[in-house]
């Protein structure tokens, strides 16, 4: 049993302890997907990472590091626990940015590329259609629980990459390249049948300039590119959706510590 009188030798392990857990999980959530998004206050962010680190601490809790009497080894081991919640948390949101980039090729496709706005996730501008997908995409996290699987990853990975270790640098550039092929070929499946749809209207187009070479292209394909592509967006937003979910949790469970 924890007698008071060990508490004053306790508390600077537990504060250095504790402060190892913030720096991993602050990080990551700075950076996870519905936790890290730009529209969220600091100071909620702030909470969250330090309730989730109030919950996770007691339990890798035995497998922290002391305090270093070094201070350069303290520096260096909570720059590296900040680096894993950066890693973690950026592998995480690469999988949420799969809609928005599909969003951005179906949007060039309809013809939307000129209706634009600042899109916080991509940091410039993008299509509305790709800010709307966005939107779309933290909402289905929630609904459908995925949020939790990134969670559960951070948690994991402290049997991973234990405190104190050095940070697998080469390992996380492999996995980071290989989380980025996958998202893109996930958003570019997901925009295929546009793509495919975008192909076959651009040869008609150019065969009926052949035919008709009277007919002003420009102002009768342009009405009929976007009304086509948004009743194709209507008709294949369900099993778009449905697609990325699915395609979400197995990149989800692809990550270190699931």
């Amino acid at each position: 049993m924890l007698a008071v009188a060990d508490l004053p030798a306790l508390l600077p392990a537990w504060t250095f302890g504790f402060l190892l857990v913030v720096c991993r999980i602050g990080a990551a959530v700075m950076a996870l997907p519905a936790f890290g998004e730009a529209e969220v206050p600091v100071t909620v962010k702030a909470g969250i990472a330090l309730s989730f680190s109030a919950v996770v601490w007691p339990i890798v809790s035995p497998g922290l590091p002391p305090p270093p009497v070094d201070a350069a080894r303290a520096v260096l081991l909570v720059v590296t626990e900040c680096l894993v919640g950066l890693w973690l948390g950026g592998l995480a949101r690469m999988v949420v940015l799969v809609l928005p980039l599909a969003a951005q090729f179906i949007g060039f496709l309809l013809g939307l590329s000129s209706a634009v706005l600042f899109d916080p996730a991509f940091g410039a501008t993008g299509t509305a259609l790709s800010r709307l997908l966005g939107l779309g995409a933290i909402v289905l996290l929630f609904a459908t629980g995925l949020h939790a699987l990134p969670l559960a990853a951070l948690v994991g990975s402290y049997g991973v990459i234990p405190p104190g270790a050095p940070f697998p640098a080469e390992a996380a550039a492999d996995a980071a390249v290989r989380m980025a092929a996958a998202t893109f070929g996930l958003a570019f499946q997901l925009s295929g049948p546009f793509v495919l749809a975008g192909i076959v209207f651009q040869l008609a187009l150019g065969v009926m300039s052949r035919i008709v070479p009277q007919m002003q292209v420009y102002f009768v394909a342009m009405p009929v590119q976007i009304i086509g592509g948004l009743a194709l967006m209507a008709l294949l937003a369900g099993s778009m959706l449905a697609a990325w979910v699915e395609g979400a949790r197995a990149l989800f469970s692809s990550m270190p510590g699931l």
